[in-house]
């Protein structure tokens, strides 16, 4: 098992039983579950698996209910990959292109989507992959 994934299992086997009933928990996969891009095969696999964890636990949490689910950023201008998509003019205008919205990600653009699977509001969500790339290779 990835350790990545190997942390995310068993952080959450640590944490469920002093979470409240009625919580919520959201993972973080990736675009790249979606779309295949050369080099990030065990990346992908590894996301791949945190999105099935978190059907798993979405079916298994109900009783509880605690509603779980994922969040898949596309490609973000961050340090991730040494900065890459933030860096690289040519990878950066690429990503534009193929995205609906026509730019690369921001890190705010995350954030309020975890929030908004995370409100009081959204307690009917559960078991989902929402992928919040700006709509990148659609």
């Amino acid at each position: 098992m990835n350790v990545h994934l190997k942390g995310v299992f068993f952080l959450t086997q640590a944490l469920l039983p002093v979470m409240a009933d009625g919580g919520r928990i959201v993972n973080v996969s990736s675009g790249l579950t979606r779309f295949s891009l050369t080099g990030y095969a065990a990346y992908a696999m590894m996301k791949g698996g945190i999105e099935v964890f978190t059907r798993y636990l979405a079916k298994e949490l109900g009783a509880r209910g605690i509603a779980v689910n994922t969040i898949a950023p596309g490609a973000i201008e961050t340090d991730f990959g040494g900065g890459v998509v933030r860096d690289n003019t040519d990878l950066n205008q690429m990503i534009a292109s193929q995205t609906a919205l026509g730019r690369a990600g921001v890190a705010d653009d995350i954030g309020p989507a975890v929030a908004a699977l995370l409100a009081d509001s959204n307690r009917w969500v559960n078991g989902q992959r929402i992928e919040a790339s700006g709509g990148m290779f659609l």
